[in-house]
């Protein structure tokens, strides 16, 4: 495991720090969770963009276009 050092605004740092005493979990803990979201959700962003013109050549249009075609 690496370190990274970040500075937080004030606000931001007691809000970790409260939530971190209610959930009973470290706020390391709570940042590495929530960057291995952010993280996720980006690269689903961007694979969705690439795949995107595919799909709509497809007719795959919306969501629930997808959820019928896999139905």
């Amino acid at each position: 495991m690496t370190t990274l050092t970040i500075r937080l605004p004030e606000l931001l740092k007691s809000d970790l720090d409260e939530i971190s005493r209610e959930e009973h979990k470290a706020v390391s803990d709570i940042v590495r969770e929530s960057l291995r979201r952010y993280v996720a959700v980006e690269k689903f962003r961007s694979i969705r963009k690439r795949i995107l013109p595919f799909a709509e050549a497809q007719g795959l249009l919306t969501d629930d276009d997808i959820f019928k075609a896999l139905s």
